[in-house]
């Protein structure tokens, strides 16, 4: 896989069932570590609250990490339920990177276990709605070093054709940082020699996942 949706914004939606409220707050994180402090930082601010039920997933596909939390509601009734959200978000393609704590105050009336089911799965779905999302895609880094008169046109006509420039630095020449997707390393080659009159080499610098952009 070379790319994969997460969360445009983060957002906080409320919900009420039966008097029992639901706040679904749902946060792009980039690791288990940042979404379990994500987690314990609500538990904190909502010390008030009975649950603060939580699925998340990170990382890129086929395995990302996925973990659920049901927090004190029955069993299967409240974590499980959020993450499959999450699976299923986007027609299906699912979404990463993303935690989503549902904090609920009890209003006085048990929903039973479908629903627990309903109102978790719901306020997680309300919270999607609101964030939207946004692709991430892999890119190859690769390194051109050239002349410094040459730097700016070679700049402007890799951007003019699709080409993501990550980074330049200037020292006794400049070094340009270039990312493309994996299926697009044969055509940068191309274009660097096209634009170097075959002077120019690009070196490869490893890879990295990136937002596209808004």
């Amino acid at each position: 896989m070379s790319s994969y949706l997460t969360l445009a914004r983060d957002v906080e939606v409320e919900t009420e069932v039966k008097r029992s409220r639901f706040l679904a707050t749902l946060v792009r994180v980039p690791d288990e570590a940042a979404a379990r402090a994500v987690v314990d930082r609500l538990r904190r601010v909502h010390h008030d609250a009975r649950h603060h039920c939580s699925a998340f997933v990170v990382g890129p596909p086929p395995s990302p990490v996925e973990r659920a939390s049901d927090d004190g509601e029955p069993a299967g009734t409240a974590g499980a339920p959020m993450l499959e959200v999450l699976r299923g978000a986007a027609g299906g393609a699912g979404v990463s990177d993303v935690v989503a704590v549902v904090t609920r105050w009890f209003g006085g009336t048990l929903l039973g276990a479908g629903g627990l089911v309903r109102a978790y799965g719901d306020a997680v779905r309300a919270g999607l709605d609101l964030a939207g999302t946004r692709r991430r895609s892999l890119v190859r880094e690769h390194l051109l070093v050239v002349d410094h008169a040459d730097a700016g046109r070679v700049e402007t006509e890799l951007r003019g054709r699709g080409v993501t420039v990550l980074d330049t630095s200037y020292a006794d020449r400049a070094t340009l940082l270039l990312g493309v997707p994996p299926e697009g390393e044969g055509r940068l080659h191309a274009l660097v020699a096209e634009l170097t009159g075959g002077r120019g080499e690009t070196s490869a610098a490893g890879e990295r996942w990136v937002d596209a952009p808004d």
